[in-house]
């Protein structure tokens, strides 16, 4: 018999079981290993957010898990609105916290703004931007670009030289660190542990910020690729709105795709090329799945490697001269 062809189907997921499964794990580790009372998540309005913070309900029941909202001057509306409806479908404590002055006392705002006036020395008030990357698929290096928008709505982008890129990263990056010292305050607080939100290719390629929202006590959904966390979403009966929500990175004025500014595909693609990259799947099988000719599906592969170099930095812990000591 010939094996089955390969294409999304390798991705189905019985989702109540594993639901089951992950809230034994949550339990096991709140219980015996975090030492703790409960849960605090920081609620995005996003899947990944929104899925965890169900499984958390599942696992200890609503009274035991805090919904932290942290919207910011340049936050989506649409983000706390779904974080609030979900927070009241899951019947959570939860506080909305307006982390923007803590970010312009720090210049968040003001360093973003000044690495962008060196490229687009027009950019001020009214403007808006965002960072694209671009190159690696079309068998290049990886490198990005700015996209500002003018009052007029006019968009202008030039490629972003490494200085100005790596402030501009730097100084949007406040924005996920600010909001992990408010979770841990709240855990701290409560004795609670902090639920981390990455998905399997967020985990896998890097798509976090270093004692940002990479920080966290346990990582739920860190095995599920993104269409997994989807399907659960609505086996867990998720409000729809959160559902069907688009991935974004929110952190950006402009609206920007999370394909936009770091993954080669859009996720579900993505999705695809990281099991196919985990499972030997020669590269022309996997363009035949996506579209794609063979030499670009391996250059998805290149890329996937790539970012895990990124990657290791990422989750590495602290180098030390001790031996035999846990790292902290």
């Amino acid at each position: 018999m010939s094996a089955a062809p390969f294409g999304p189907q390798v991705l189905a997921l019985d989702c109540l079981p594993e639901a089951d499964r992950i809230g034994a794990w949550m339990r096991e580790s709140l219980v015996r290993r975090l030492h703790r009372r409960g849960f605090v998540v920081a609620i995005s309005g996003g899947i990944d957010s929104s899925v965890c913070a169900a499984l958390a309900v599942r696992a200890v029941g609503p009274g035991k898990v805090f919904g932290l909202l942290m919207p910011e001057r340049d936050s989506s509306g649409f983000s706390t609105e779904r974080g609030l409806a979900l927070a009241r479908h899951l019947g959570i404590a939860h506080e909305v916290f307006d982390i923007a002055p803590a970010l312009e006392g720090l210049g968040c705002y003001r360093q973003r703004d000044e690495a962008i006036r060196r490229v687009f020395p027009a950019y001020g008030e009214g403007w808006k931007n965002k960072i694209v990357i671009a190159g690696g698929l079309e068998g290049g290096i990886n490198y990005f670009k700015l996209v500002v928008a003018d009052p007029a709505g006019a968009l202008h982008e030039a490629r972003l030289p490494v200085r100005e890129y790596l402030q501009i990263v730097a100084a949007t990056n406040f924005k996920q660190r600010v909001r992990k010292t408010m979770d841990y305050f709240h855990a701290d607080r409560l004795n609670y542990a902090v639920v981390g939100t990455p998905n399997r290719l967020e985990y896998d390629q890097g798509f976090f910020v270093k004692v940002g929202d990479g920080a966290a006590d346990l990582k739920p959904i860190a095995h599920l690729y993104k269409t997994q966390v989807y399907a659960m979403a609505r086996a867990l009966g998720l409000p729809e709105a959160i559902c069907s929500a688009v991935p974004t990175t929110d952190t950006y004025t402009l609206a920007q795709g999370q394909d936009e500014f770091y993954f080669a595909l859009p996720y579900a693609q993505m999705d695809l090329a990281l099991w196919a990259h985990e499972h030997d799947v020669p590269p022309a099988t996997l363009a035949a799945a996506l579209g794609l000719d063979a030499a670009r599906a391996q250059r998805v592969y290149d890329d996937i490697e790539a970012k895990r170099r990124t990657a290791r930095y990422l989750h590495a812990a602290a180098e030390t001269m001790l031996e035999g000591v846990p790292a902290a």
